[in-house]
Parts: structure tokens; C-alpha cells; sequence
């Protein structure tokens, strides 16, 4: 068993190339719809372990709720960030591919051969 975890947004182009390229290579991951199913403050803050980055580096800046809740400002903690996150999923960078106790983002989706 091939125990791959993709959080997926089919809208996103890189989530869709990057689960192709999972799927290319005989991998059928578990597909977590994040943004209908969002992952819990506990389960964000284990992404980010596994990504090895912060709060922060995960969030999409360009969204509209990152400007609406001034996410730019640097004093916000990380907890505070995870939980906005869950409120917010959109926020979050995808697609994150998680196998075992590590994870990578797929922007480029080629980052998820250092998964296979």
C-alpha cells in the first residue's frame, strides 16, 4: 500500500497536475477535499511538522481573506495563523502530498518525487 495523502483542490491546476503525476506513477492517494472537509487546527499544525515550514510560509498571500484579516502583519503567532487557516482553508497553500512523517508541497507538482 502506497499510503499517499494529497490535499486537493480540482479547481487548482497544480493539484490536478500533481495527483496526474501521483497517479502516473501507480499511486491512488487518499484525496482530502480541503476546502470542503478543512483539516483541524491539530492536523494544520501536523502538516506544517511534516513540511518542516511555518504557519506563515503555508498561507496563500494573494488571497482575499489573507488582505481582509491583515495577515501581513508579522506580530500574528502561529497558532493564531493555524486557526485562521482552519477557518479559512482557502488560506492554504496547495497541494500539500503527505506520505508517512514527511510532506511536500506540489508547486512545482514535480516536488512530489521526493515522496515516490
Amino acid at each position: 500500500m502506497n499510503n499517499f495523502t494529497i490535499y486537493h483542490n480540482p479547481r487548482c491546476s497544480k493539484s490536478r497536475k500533481t495527483l496526474d503525476l501521483l497517479r502516473s506513477n501507480n499511486i491512488e492517494p487518499q484525496i482530502i477535499l480541503y476546502l470542503k472537509d478543512p483539516p483541524t487546527e491539530k492536523e494544520i499544525a501536523g502538516l506544517l511538522k511534516k513540511l518542516n515550514i511555518s504557519a506563515r510560509d503555508l498561507l496563500r498571500k494573494n488571497e482575499e481573506a489573507y488582505k481582509i484579516n491583515g495577515l501581513s502583519d508579522k506580530s500574528i503567532s502561529e497558532n493564531d495563523l493555524v486557526s485562521i487557516m482552519r477557518t479559512f482553508p482557502k488560506l492554504i497553500e496547495r497541494p500539500i502530498v503527505v506520505k508517512g512523517n514527511t510532506a511536500v508541497l506540489g508547486r512545482p507538482p514535480e516536488n512530489v518525487n521526493k515522496l515516490i
